[in-house]
């Protein structure tokens, strides 16, 4: 059974956000014992990609051969932007995941609502 989230308070005075810690965990269908060397080195760099992307921080983590660990920061929502960060925040983020060149092809051209 899911356990309810830890929010850990930054000061008593209020003037730091709240910040949500989980411990979260996943196996392997059927049990396989699916990570070995090569599938852990590639799951620890497709994590921190993932989390440059997503914003959360990963505090700690534990890849074992069928299932992983990971203990996660995660920020309180920003307030700033339509979607909750802004332009340059999410063009940050998505270098992350992509190449610096694709990010700057799809900054640049205009959106299909420019477009029609």
């Amino acid at each position: 059974m899911p356990k309810p989230r830890l929010i850990i308070p930054h000061s008593s005075d209020g003037t730091l956000p709240d910040l949500a810690i989980y411990h979260t965990t996943s196996r392997a269908v059927h049990r396989q014992f699916l990570f070995q060397a090569e599938e852990k080195e590639q799951f620890r760099i497709l994590m921190r990609m993932y989390e440059r992307f997503s914003g959360c921080r990963v505090l700690s983590y534990c890849v074992m051969t069928n299932h992983f660990h990971l203990l996660l920061e995660v920020p309180p929502p920003s307030t700033d932007g339509e979607f909750g960060i802004s332009e340059e925040e999410l063009i940050h983020r998505l270098g992350g995941l992509y190449s610096r060149a694709y990010v700057c092809l799809l900054y640049t051209s205009p959106s299909p609502r420019d477009r029609g």
